[in-house]
């Protein structure tokens, strides 16, 4: 080992070093450079300009449930790649990949807990897994989560944000729009309260099934809702769409959502709407 080897292996903090990587987060939209520690504690949103980045389901479940304790609930089994899909990737390499880089079996991951002491069953749509896309897997989450609620008879809040159905399943992952809606009606024949936050972005066949189905539809601040895109509209109605048509804050103001509501706020939000919803005799003892 050479002098030099000695001198550098014996600076204790280098090993530990930390680098603008983990100490810095930039703003996606302003660009602004935030400290990571204070962008976490700020709910990963912008300090400066309020956008409110994306979140996994397990960041999400920490800030909602009750000193972050939950129970995951198992992923459903569904037939897997039922088309043999490929395009310039086999879809099981595809879902592999996706496992890989998000440690879940797919894009909708439910857990139950408590919130504000009250029962509830959360599904978290991830737009990291295959951007969120709605296939068998989705719709067979969606059901289970369902079902939970009513086996434990408490509201079923969903996190949305998807890119739309997911094509390497074709017309299978189009009927789980009816089939999500179908778990919908068990859930309103058992009297409980179904909420839907929209997160950034809900397209395609999810705005046009379940992520718009809610007793009460909530958004985050500036996330895309909407079913088309906004040059495929234009180019379709030949007719200039005003800006931001699709974001949130329009959509409250033309009543299309119930309320738009800051990251930081939404537990205290939530667990209103589900002491304000929830029949008395089912809430948590």
């Amino acid at each position: 080992m050479s002098w030099l080897d000695r001198v550098r292996n014996g600076i204790p903090f280098l090993p530990k070093r930390q680098t603008a990587e983990n100490l810095w987060h930039k703003c996606k939209r302003c660009g602004t450079m935030v400290f990571v520690k204070e962008w976490e504690e700020n709910y990963s949103v912008c300090p400066r300009c309020n956008f409110h980045d994306r979140i996994g389901p397990t960041t999400r479940f920490e800030q909602l449930f009750d000193a972050a304790q939950y129970e995951l609930l198992p992923a459903p089994e569904v037939r897997e790649d039922p088309l043999r899909f490929r395009d310039t990737k086999r879809y099981t390499d595809r879902l592999k990949a996706a496992r890989a880089a998000n440690g879940e079996r797919d894009a909708l991951v439910n857990a139950r807990g408590k919130l504000d002491g009250q029962k509830v069953v959360i599904g978290v749509q991830d737009f990291g897994f295959m951007g969120g896309s709605m296939g068998i897997a989705v719709g067979a989450a969606f059901v289970a989560g369902v079902r939970a609620a009513i086996a434990d008879q408490a509201p079923y809040i969903l996190f949305t944000a998807a890119g739309g159905a997911r094509m390497q399943e074709g017309i299978l992952s189009l009927m789980q729009m009816p089939r999500t809606t179908v778990a919908l009606a068990e859930l309103r024949e058992a009297g409980l309260p179904y909420i839907v936050v929209l997160t950034d972005p809900t397209t395609g066949g999810v705005t046009a099934s379940y992520a718009m189905l809610g007793d009460v539809q909530i958004a985050e601040p500036g996330a895309l809702i909407g079913f088309a895109g906004q040059r495929v509209i234009e180019q379709t109605i030949r007719e200039k769409l005003p800006e931001g048509f699709q974001r949130a804050e329009y959509l409250l103001e033309h009543g299309m959502i119930d309320m738009v509501v800051w990251r930081g706020d939404l537990k205290e939000k939530l667990a209103l709407l589900v002491a304000y919803l929830s029949p008395e005799d089912r809430k948590a003892a």
